[in-house]
């Protein structure tokens, strides 16, 4: 009686855990969910339509489940809600991860070429990047995607403050204050981790980040199984945060890092109304 109990408990364990990994495959490989913000600036221009702005971050883009494939999906929903401008918080490339297959930079985000936005596309680079920053730079560039690092960039009312990455050291983030000061415009930073902003200064109201992948693997009673670097940034910084004047908005990402796996962080995508 009891080795047949333990046998039907074994086997219950074992059921239940080859659902719950082919759950967390499906949900790393799903389309992304859409969330939607609208953030009103203080200083915006009289007489000035808000800007409507597609944030993405962290394509990660390798097999399985991160397929140039999954991408072109995803740009198709981005085209779809007609953004603006698109801005894309970095970590186009997958390293260190269990991967089944890799793809060059050109076809891993080819893609991207068919985003569609009357501002155009600006980008900042994450942490996986920097070892082929020349050649995502190049062929970013190539399709007209305006990468950042530690610049900035008017489209319109707005001056897009694309900060490094700080795990990786690059962050800049008084230099790239310093420029948008130069040429003026309502500021949104850009950056990939999300810790930078902690140094806002005080008439930066809008940051946009990604990297926390919000956890990417998150199981009931548990949280988050990981931190995802040196760091150990906070998994939980997730989603519209507000404090005071300032808002901070932290996607989810597209892909996944380490394993292809996501279990409570499903993908997403947010669509940015930005006026006054």
């Amino acid at each position: 009686m009891i080795l047949h109990v333990v046998r039907n408990t074994a086997f219950s364990a074992l059921t239940a855990s080859f659902l719950l990994l082919v759950h967390m495959l499906l949900l790393g490989s799903s389309a992304p969910r859409l969330h939607r913000a609208t953030i009103h600036v203080p200083e915006w221009p009289a007489h000035t339509p808000p800007v409507r702005i597609a944030l993405i971050a962290d394509l990660h883009v390798a097999a399985p489940s991160d397929t140039p494939a999954h991408l072109e999906r995803t740009v198709e929903q981005v085209n779809a809600d007609a953004p603006d401008l698109v801005l894309i918080a970095g970590d186009f490339i997958s390293s260190e991860s269990i991967v089944t297959k890799t793809y060059s930079i050109t076809t891993a985000l080819a893609p991207l070429r068919a985003l569609r936005a009357p501002m155009g596309t600006i980008a900042v680079l994450g942490n996986h990047d920097y070892p082929d920053a020349a050649a995502l730079r190049s062929t970013l560039e190539t399709w007209g995607i305006r990468l950042l690092d530690n610049e900035v960039a008017r489209r319109g009312p707005l001056a897009i403050l694309g900060v490094g990455d700080l795990s990786t050291r690059h962050a800049r983030p008084q230099r790239t204050v310093a420029a948008w000061r130069a040429v003026g415009g309502v500021p949104i930073m850009l950056t990939h981790n999300p810790l930078v902003t902690r140094r806002l200064p005080v008439d930066v109201h809008l940051a946009l980040a990604g990297h926390t992948h919000c956890g990417q693997i998150s199981l009931p009673l548990i949280g988050p199984l990981f931190y995802l670097d040196r760091e150990k940034t906070l998994p939980g910084v997730c989603g519209l945060s507000i404090e005071g004047t300032h808002a901070l908005i932290v996607t989810a990402g597209l892909g996944t890092s380490n394993l292809p796996l996501r279990s409570g962080a499903p993908p997403d995508i947010w669509m940015i109304t930005v006026g006054g």
